[in-house]
């Protein structure tokens, strides 16, 4: 699959099927019909392949709970300095001689 110059991509799409028309509808050179000969495996029996494809959506990850102390020190990282600066304006203020 690494050496298909169409990608892996291609190759997985077909899979499963009968891949001889998206094999034709490309337009393969003569030396990509010669080595498909060395990886022809056999003909497929119509009788096994299913009149329609159900999809399966992938696995999604769960949610998982421990991230939510990282989403609590992003917020204090930026709390806490205008926390300091704004202590620094009332020590400021209250300790100004006038």
């Amino acid at each position: 699959m690494e050496d298909h110059p169409g990608g892996d991509e291609v190759l997985l799409s077909a899979t499963g099927k009968d891949a001889t028309n998206d094999f034709e509808d490309v337009g393969h050179s003569d030396s990509a019909r010669d080595m498909m000969e060395k990886y022809y495996i056999g003909e497929i029996d119509a009788s096994t392949v299913p009149l329609k494809r159900t999809y399966i959506p992938p696995q999604q990850a769960q949610y998982n709970p421990d991230k939510t102390p990282e989403f609590v020190i992003k917020i204090l990282q930026f709390l806490v300095p205008l926390l300091i600066l704004g202590l620094a304006f009332v020590v400021r203020h209250y300790t100004k001689k006038e």
